[in-house]
Formats: C-alpha cells, structure tokens, sequence
C-alpha cells in the first residue's frame, strides 16, 4: 500500500517534516518515492509547502495520507476534512444492536424455560416410579 506520510529531518528538538510518498512497510526515515513538500511546525504560524497537483496525482492513484499528513493537507487546502458519521447512521447502528441483544435475550430465556421443564418432569417421573415402588415394601406380609 502507498501512503503519503511525514519524514522527519532536521535537527535535535528542532524537528522539519518533509510530505513524501512511501511504501508502507518501509521504514519512516527511509525509503521513499517522490517528496510533496515539506512542514515546518516551528514557524509562526506553521509553514506548509505542498505541491498540490502531485499530491493529487498520488490521492487519484489510491495512496494513503497519514493521520497527521492528511492534517497538514487539510491545512494547505489540498483534501477536504472527512467529516464523521451522522448521528443517523449511529442511531441505526444502536438500534440494530438492542434488538440484536433482544435476541439473544430471548434464545436464553427460552433455552432456560426448556431445561426448566426438563428437570420438572424428570422430578415427576422420579416421583412416580418412588410411588410405585413404596407401597410394595409397605405392604405387609402374608403369614
């Protein structure tokens, strides 16, 4: 997968970030494709050079950007800001999870309602054969 990330460069403590393009596994300072621009978050305000149709060319092509790459290319007006999920959809989500819960709910108190019966007719099956049993060792014997 190719990503649009950060390459740190720059000095102890005084860190400058160049945008490039990468492959995935490789590693952050390492290997990359081609650079975009770069990130200076030491100015005032931070200072974002971005080659804008490159950076275009590499979303239309599928790669990736970072978290706090597609930040910084919000910033420069590059990528539009994904915006979260409506509450709508999160409502749906909710609802289809109580009545997914319901169910189970359901399924176990029916699980429990068949073993409950179980158990009382073999405690009435067991009563009955003791009823049967008990009045041959009561009766008394013939002498």
């Amino acid at each position: 997968m190719i990503r649009i990330r950060l390459k740190r460069i720059g000095k102890k403590r005084t860190p400058f970030y160049r945008v490039v393009v990468a492959d995935k596994p490789d590693k952050r300072d390492g290997r990359f494709i081609e650079n975009l621009g770069s990130y200076d978050p030491h100015a005032n305000p931070p200072s974002v050079i971005i080659d804008t149709e490159k950076v275009k060319a590499w979303l239309a092509k599928g790669a990736q950007p970072s978290e706090s790459a597609e930040k910084i290319l919000v910033r420069a007006g590059v990528m539009e800001k994904k915006t979260p999920q409506p509450k709508a959809k999160l409502e749906v989500k909710r609802a289809e999870q109580a009545k997914a819960a319901e169910a189970r709910a359901k399924v176990r108190a029916e699980e429990a309602a068949k073993a409950e019966a179980a158990a009382a007719k073999a405690a009435e099956e067991a009563a009955k054969a003791e009823a049967e049993a008990a009045p041959a060792e009561e009766a008394p014997a013939e002498e």
